[in-house]
């Protein structure tokens, strides 16, 4: 099941992807997909109803933020030992982890949005996580069972604030529209193996990443255990998983960072697929 969020800012709707691609409106079922309808009972309701009754959704729409409360956005830095590599940095022993500001949390196809003087601002295409229910010091063998599903992030980066200003990562993570995610909550019944999807971002049409969750050093088991232990892992919150090689900070022989004027695309095999233009700071593409 393919669940989304559809319509202007402020005025979003629940729904889900039909078997044809076609968005069906959840209204009639639920005033909006919160965190409340993550757990197993509403998505066995939401399963069990024929899409074909529910009002199809006519013309392009505005696909929201995934989740209407997503409550903690935590990323996994250093992820995949090449990215590691092309980032100068040796691989952890224990996951790298930061979170992103929930202001940063946009649509998939919302407008990217530069921070003021931004010289270094970079793309990464990463699994997301989308936790269903309340996991505290899970073990590995069970972890899975606390995720809900699945969606596409871009872990949007200003690598000056984030390396080279008092080495604070969240400050260079956090920016404002530095968190796209959706299209889809891809629910976990529909992704069997997380360590084995397909995934690539191309800005301008170049390919930059190619790559595959079987590289990731710590699985998503792995990882809903690990942060479980530091911090509880509510219904809603989304664990950003990591990035494979191609970032524009380890291009050679000179980094390539991204511009006005710049479209970047991203997907993820199943996950579907985001688009962005990038902007130059506009309070009112952020606001509006």
């Amino acid at each position: 099941m393919k669940l989304l969020r559809f319509g202007p800012k402020g005025q979003e709707k629940p729904g889900l992807l039909d078997a044809n691609g076609v968005v069906r409106d959840l209204s009639e079922m639920l005033p909006d997909l919160t965190s409340a309808c993550l757990g197993r009972a509403t998505l066995d309701r939401l399963a069990s109803v024929d899409p074909a009754r529910l009002p199809a959704v006519e013309g392009p729409v505005r696909m929201a933020p995934i989740v209407a409360d997503i409550g903690k956005l935590i990323c996994v830095g250093l992820n995949y030992s090449d990215h590691a590599a092309e980032s100068g940095m040796d691989v952890p022993s224990e996951p790298v982890l930061f979170t992103k500001a929930t202001s940063a949390i946009i649509g998939c196809n919302d407008p990217v949005v530069l921070p003021r003087d931004s010289v270094k601002s970079d793309w990464e295409v990463e699994l997301g996580v989308v936790i269903g229910k309340r996991a505290r010091y899970v073990e590995a063998e069970q972890a899975l069972e606390h995720v809900a599903g699945y969606c596409v992030v871009n872990d949007l980066s200003e690598r000056e604030y984030q390396l080279e200003r008092g080495g604070q990562w969240d400050k260079g993570k956090g920016c404002d529209t530095f968190g796209p995610v959706g299209p889809w909550l891809v629910t976990a019944d529909e992704v069997p193996d997380p360590q084995n999807l397909d995934m690539w971002l191309e800005v301008n049409g170049k390919r930059y990443q190619s790559g595959n969750t079987r590289t990731m050093v710590f699985t998503v088991a792995q990882l809903v255990s690990y942060i479980s232990r530091f911090m509880t892992l509510n219904p809603g919150d989304v664990i950003s998983t990591g990035t494979p090689p191609g970032v524009g900070l380890g291009q050679k022989p000179e980094p390539v960072y991204l511009r006005p004027g710049d479209r970047i695309s991203l997907g993820i095999q199943g996950l579907g697929q985001q688009n962005q233009t990038v902007h130059a700071w506009d309070a009112a593409l952020i606001d509006g």
